[in-house]
């Protein structure tokens, strides 16, 4: 559902992602963490069609992100680690004009479904220049959930959350994956990444360190065995005498 495939960008003389290849399947959940500036914005936004590669292929759906755009982005939703609503509308104005966006004629129940579930419904005419950082996170999920991407990318998503809000996105993800969507959760909070994800991509200083199941990282890095947490690999991996990168076909 997600592939990448020798991914390279640069900015000028400043190289954030090198060689990276990975594929997320529908069902999966990738974790993708890294020190900061270690590429993982940079990988979403590419994936996104917000940047273009140097070199390499992004593909969501089997569509080349570069190539077909907007074939690309029909199966696609991008919720970013701090979202850009528009102030002058709100938030039941937000969900019609992403419907209309996607061409999506019968959506008024899904949309009043997914403000029930993130706590929406009572600010539902609320400006977004009236919003809190966490409320204009949930109207980015409500939005990206409104035309059921089959490919998902969060950058940091519960940066502004309550708990309740965190509990509620959490659900969330697990539905969207069972129900056969391939998901990307970029965070620093390696507790949410323990939790919710199948799979794991290490990122340091724009290379690959690791790709695979989250178990097989620990076998890969835990001197603990089942008993290492995703923190103590995580570091173990990053902060390691022998730190070895791998760019192969993922």
């Amino acid at each position: 559902m997600i592939e990448v495939s020798g991914f390279h960008k640069s900015y000028r003389e400043t190289v954030a992602v090198s060689g990276l290849s990975f594929r997320v399947q529908s069902g999966e959940i990738l974790g993708l963490v890294g020190p900061n500036g270690a590429g993982k914005t940079t990988t979403l936004r590419a994936l996104s069609g917000i940047i273009h590669p140097t070199k390499g292929e992004v593909r969501v759906g089997g569509h080349d992100v570069v190539k077909a755009p907007m074939r690309a982005k029909q199966n696609l939703a991008y919720i970013p680690d701090d979202p850009k609503l528009f102030d002058a509308l709100t938030i039941w104005e937000h969900l019609q004009f992403a419907a209309s966006a996607h061409g999506i004629s019968d959506y008024t129940e899904r949309a009043e479904s997914l403000m029930e579930a993130f706590q929406l419904t009572e600010k539902r005419d609320a400006l977004a220049s009236e919003l809190s950082r966490g409320m204009r996170q949930k109207v980015a999920v409500c939005c990206g959930y409104l035309h059921e991407p089959s490919a998902i990318l969060y950058d940091e998503p519960i940066a502004g959350l309550d708990p309740r809000g965190i509990r509620t996105l959490k659900a969330s993800m697990a539905e969207r994956a069972e129900s056969g969507a391939a998901l990307i959760v970029s965070s620093h909070m390696l507790s949410l990444v323990e939790d919710l994800c199948t799979h794991l991509l290490i990122l340091h200083r724009g290379q690959r360190l690791f790709f695979g199941t989250v178990d097989e990282a620990r076998d890969a890095y835990s001197e603990l065995g089942d008993d290492d947490s995703l923190e103590e690999i995580f570091f173990r991996a990053t902060e390691g005498p022998d730190i070895k990168t791998g760019t192969d076909e993922a």
